[in-house]
Order: C-alpha cells, then sequence, then structure tokens
C-alpha cells in the first residue's frame, strides 16, 4: 500500500470510527480536503503542513482525552484558508460540522471538533488539555530545525504575496512578539520538553531579523 493509499485509509478509518459513516462518504470527505488543500494559493497551509501535525499527533495521542476529535481537527483547521481572512478558522469549523452533520455525527463531538479548531485562532490560552495540545501542534513547526523554520515562515509569506514588505512584517512581528512573551512557548509539557527550547531560540532569530530589517512593534 502506498503512502497515499495509507493515508486514505486512515483517514477513513478515523472518519467511520468516529461518525459512523459509509466507506463511500469517509472517502469523498478526505477528496474533498485534498483538494481545498491543493488550491494554488496555499504554500504553507497544504498537505504537508497537515501530514507533519500529524506526526506530532502520533507522538501524543495517549495523552490526550479525546484523540479522534483532535485528529478530525488537525485535518479541517486550515481547510478553509484565505490569506488576510479573519475567520478562517470559523469557516474551516463550520465545513467540519456541515460534512460530519450529514454524516450524523453526535452534537457533543462536533462540538469538541468545532472547539479544537476554534484553539488555532492562537487568540487566548486553551483551557482544556486537548485544546492545548491541539495548539501546540500547530505551532510545532517553530520546534524544527532554523532551516525548516526558515522556510516555512517563507512559504507563509508567499501566501501573502499581495501584502507589501511595510503591510505584513509588522503584523507578523507582533504575532510573534506573543510567542516570544510567552513564559513558556508551548502550553503542554509534552512538546515543551520536546521542541521549546529550539523553538524559543528560532523566534528570538526571527525577531531578531526583523529589527534587522527595521520593523519594530507598532
Amino acid at each position: 500500500m502506498g503512502a497515499n493509499e495509507q493515508e486514505l485509509a486512515r483517514f477513513v478509518a478515523l472518519w467511520r470510527r468516529s461518525l459512523a459513516s459509509d466507506p463511500g462518504r469517509a472517502e469523498a470527505a478526505y477528496a474533498g480536503l485534498v483538494e481545498l488543500y491543493g488550491e494554488p494559493h496555499r504554500y504553507y497551509h497544504t498537505l504537508a503542513h497537515i501530514r507533519h501535525c500529524l506526526r506530532q499527533f502520533d507522538l501524543a495521542a495517549d495523552l490526550m482525552d479525546q484523540p479522534d476529535a483532535v485528529e478530525l481537527a488537525i485535518w479541517f483547521h486550515d481547510a478553509i484558508y484565505i490569506p488576510g481572512a479573519m475567520d478562517n478558522e470559523r469557516r474551516s469549523a463550520d465545513l467540519f460540522r456541515e460534512w460530519s452533520m450529514a454524516a450524523g455525527a453526535a452534537a457533543d463531538f462536533q462540538e469538541s471538533v468545532n472547539d479544537l479548531v476554534m484553539a488555532t485562532t492562537h487568540r487566548t490560552r486553551p483551557s482544556w488539555r486537548d485544546g492545548q495540545f491541539m495548539v501546540d501542534i500547530d505551532l510545532s513547526s517553530f520546534g524544527l530545525p532554523w532551516e525548516d523554520c526558515e522556510q516555512d515562515g517563507q512559504r507563509i509569506r508567499a501566501e501573502c504575496a499581495h501584502l507589501s514588505d511595510d503591510q505584513y512584517y509588522p503584523g507578523h512581528l507582533r504575532f510573534v512578539r506573543t510567542l516570544q512573551n510567552r513564559l513558556a512557548f508551548f502550553f503542554t509539557e509534552f512538546f515543551q520538553q520536546r521542541y521549546g527550547q529550539v523553538a524559543h531560540d528560532n523566534i528570538n532569530r526571527i525577531v531578531a531579523n526583523l529589527a534587522a530589517l527595521g520593523y519594530r512593534d507598532r
């Protein structure tokens, strides 16, 4: 079985396990997500990001309360992505609700996935353990070696090519500053121990590089 076939089989099993849906509906959901993550304006928010998140999920799934909800939230959290839009997460969560409702999902499970997707707005610290794992997984690429972290930053910048540097970098700096100012970069002990120091060093380097280019907090 090839890598794509394994991924499809994993998704179908997750969908059916969580939603008690037929295989055809699960395969259609997978195909729909693959199409969305393959949109031509995407450079970072692609299947590569989802696959990275799933690898991190696999490392910590045994520590989660509802791992199936977290795994589905990973699949859907960037399903809708329009650069610069403020409601991407809301629309992504709504897409899951629409598709899962058609598959007969229980309301409480829908709500769990909805809350996990919305946690990736990164506006507040999640108050529950799975939410903290979700946020840490989404930001775990900051804990990659510098060259990989820097490439991810370039991919995100490419998605905002319609913005000038003076429009883009001040807002980007504000976001990374919020990460830099955390007492600990990651919310869970698992990810803090695994990637915390590297992520902290990478964030400091990003801020220093932007300062060298003349960008400051506004």
